[in-house]
């Protein structure tokens, strides 16, 4: 499922579970706001499991995974439905997302000093 610019990429599967296409445009829409909020992530996958050994307050588990420019985001949510899983996990990422930004506008605004061993040619 790509977008129209072909910038993002978005991949959904689903693990012992079948994947419908209402569940598919439910999880494009919420990631839309990902792709939204960060424009240099590069690809986000999706993959929803149903374990039927679990008990039911952790049945459907949500993985995602976020490949940006620098280090990939990870993260996993289980709940009782489908739906509920996927909302948890577009939250999460978004959370991740939004702390990765303030750092790295906390480092641009506060850089730290660098020494030199080494004497700078002089200017003539």
């Amino acid at each position: 499922m790509n977008r129209q610019n072909n910038q993002h990429e978005l991949i959904v599967s689903g693990i012992h579970l079948e994947l419908t296409p209402s569940l598919k445009t439910f999880v494009s829409e919420k990631v839309d706001r990902l792709f939204r909020h960060e424009e240099r992530i590069v690809r986000i996958r999706v993959e929803l499991e149903c374990d039927t050994k679990q008990s039911v307050d952790n049945r459907f588990i949500a993985k995602g995974h976020v490949s940006i420019h620098g280090p990939d985001l990870n993260a996993t949510v289980a709940a009782d439905e489908c739906h509920k899983a996927v909302s948890l996990l577009i939250d999460k990422l978004d959370r991740m997302l939004e702390r990765r930004n303030s750092l790295n506008k906390v480092k641009r605004n506060h850089p730290h000093p660098v020494e030199l061993d080494a004497e700078l040619p002089k200017v003539v």
